[in-house]
């Protein structure tokens, strides 16, 4: 009779992952124990308390990882790379600052979740509850469930673990994505939308594991590769566009993950729906995850591809990259709302990622290290900002984020500080020398350049070109064009005051002022529609503060003086194939 015998683990290896999925755990536990005027406070220094822990257990396993080439956990279900410590601290430090977006409330103690994410909107249970005061401090286990999987899934090279890390990113974010206190039906929407289609999603990824394990009898990226190089070892071996159609399926749900053309649909709907601090976490942290977890597939089935094989995979990627660009570029000029904007302006770095990967190699690996930390800091700070630009009605509520264009007319003068952080975010997006971004797009292009796919950094920069239009439009409006309610005054007779939005500084309280048909008349009808609600910058508690002031001083500091992180991740790019 045969006896199991329990696997040896090295547990220190899994430490970045085991701490945050347990403080996961102990979240819910004080959902259920921690009286509820304590709950909020607990739980944010619980969620800060394991990322930082994550942070401090990469640190521990550096100098044994980067002298070792690698340590691995059963057969490779887990295996960590100078190159994966290198994805998991990016996501640790941009999940710490993503939390700390969440944590932040209007100085009428207001969050960005519903208190009741199940309630049906509108209905007098929304708003009992809403009068109760209730507040769904749930939103941190469930994001640390998320960064869980996210530090799992660049991780291992088992493509079924990879699949559970998928789903135990994804599942938490449909979730949270349906939690926003306003706009309600938007929310629910747009995780409903990326439910669905993150299904079919994982569908076809789960197909294309099951053509890898029909071609090499083993979920394991290394045995692919193995019978890759002996192809006698099994009888399907003789069939190699098998693993062909099943790193392409399999790439598809990476593809989603990160917003890459086609199956970029998903974007737009999600990132302008969710509460704008969850769309923060994605856009900055889901991306970093999920491009090193193509990175670990890719270039290690690149590893033991042959001549034909691998220029096949490389034209899959070409087009990828190509079809990403031009969707992002092209769709996000002509955007209206700045969180639809800044979806395309993510879907247009997704292509610029893919660009860095063409070489499979460790410059590209680099680029890729380099590029998802410029970005990550520039995208949360610029959706952090948008968390504080609000609409304000007559009696002074405050109300949901001003994210229509004509909106933001003007916002230098409301808050030049926060106009001038914005402006940094986007001039960083846009590769402006001085700035992170810079120093990301350049390593991209050089990457895909050294690979000898210069025509693919050619299109890449004209790309880059064309999204400057948007950024630097949103800047002018910004910093040049007066506000809505100084145009409408200098059109209409007797107009002696200015209204709310343009003298409330940074504070939640004013009065508005009602909108007459002649004022409307003045205006472009978008404008009409946007002027109902005044304009204001609502003052931070402080995390938001700290994260924005953060995220600039990086995108600076990764622009100016580059040298000692580019040292580390040359460090951080080895990788085992």
């Amino acid at each position: 009779m045969n006896e199991f015998v329990a696997p040896e683990i090295d547990w220190a290896v899994l430490s970045p992952i085991l701490v945050v999925l347990a403080a996961g755990v102990v979240g819910v536990l004080v959902e259920a124990f921690v009286p509820a005027r304590a709950r909020r406070l607990t739980q944010l220094v619980l969620t800060l308390g394991a990322l930082a822990g994550t942070l401090v257990a990469v640190a521990l396993l550096w100098d044994r990882v980067s002298t070792d080439g690698f340590a691995f956990v059963v057969d490779g279900t887990v295996v960590l790379t100078p190159f994966t410590l290198g994805i998991q601290a990016v996501v640790a430090v941009l999940a710490i600052l993503g939390v700390l977006v969440v944590a932040d409330r209007t100085s009428t103690g207001q969050d960005a979740f519903a208190p009741t994410a199940a309630a049906v909107p509108g209905t007098a249970y929304e708003d009992a509850a809403r009068e109760a005061g209730l507040q769904q401090t749930e939103i941190y286990p469930l994001m640390l469930f998320a960064t869980g999987g996210m530090l799992l899934f660049p991780a291992t090279d088992n493509l079924i673990v990879l699949f559970i890390a998928l789903e135990v990113l994804s599942l938490p974010l449909y979730v949270l994505c349906a939690t926003a206190r306003r706009r309600r039906l938007l929310s629910q929407e747009a995780a409903f939308k990326y439910f669905l289609l993150g299904a079919f999603a994982s569908a076809l990824m789960l197909f294309g594991i099951a053509l890898v394990y029909g071609f090499a009898g083993s979920v394991s990226l290394e045995t692919a590769v193995y019978v890759l190089a002996h192809p006698d070892s099994q009888v399907l071996a003789m069939m190699p566009g098998l693993v062909i159609a099943g790193v392409l399926l399999v790439s598809v749900g990476l593809l989603f993950k990160i917003g890459a053309a086609p199956f970029h649909t998903w974007t737009p709907d999600v990132y302008q729906g969710a509460p704008t601090p969850i769309t923060a976490f994605m856009a900055a942290c889901v991306k970093a995850a999920a491009i090193g977890a193509m990175v670990r597939v890719l270039f290690t089935l690149a590893a033991g591809l042959d001549e034909p094989l691998r220029q096949d995979l490389e034209t899959g990627l070409w087009v990828a990259a190509i079809l990403t660009m031009l969707v992002g570029t092209v769709a996000g000029a002509v955007q209206t709302d700045v969180k639809r904007m800044l979806a395309y302006s993510s879907i247009a770095h997704a292509g610029f990622l893919l660009v860095a990967m063409v070489g499979f190699d460790q410059v590209g690996a680099r680029a890729v290290l380099f590029y998802v930390l410029a970005y990550g800091l520039a995208t949360l700070g610029a959706f952090a900002v948008v968390t504080l630009v609000r609409e304000q009605d007559a009696d002074g509520v405050v109300l949901g984020e001003a994210t229509h264009l004509s909106q933001w007319a003007g916002l230098a003068r409301r808050s030049p500080l926060l106009a001038t952080a914005f402006s940094l975010f986007l001039l960083s997006m846009a590769g402006i020398p001085l700035t992170a971004g810079f120093l990301a797009k350049f390593s991209a292009f050089s990457a895909a350049v050294e690979a000898g796919a210069w025509p693919l950094a050619v299109i890449g920069v004209l790309a880059s070109i064309v999204a400057v239009f948007f950024y630097v439009r949103l800047i002018v409006l910004m910093v040049l064009t007066p506000p809505v309610e100084d145009t409408a005054d200098d059109g209409a007779s007797g107009a002696g005051g200015a209204t709310a939005g343009s003298g409330a500084g940074t504070s939640d309280a004013g009065t508005g002022a009602e909108d007459t048909p002649e004022r409307a008349g003045t205006l472009t009808a978008a404008r009409a529609a946007t002027e109902r609600a005044a304009v204001v910058v609502i003052s931070s508690q402080g995390p938001t503060a700290v994260a924005v002031t953060v995220c600039a001083v990086g995108v600076v500091l990764l622009g100016l003086v580059p040298g000692p992180v580019l040292d580390w991740m040359t460090q951080a790019a080895a990788f085992r194939p």
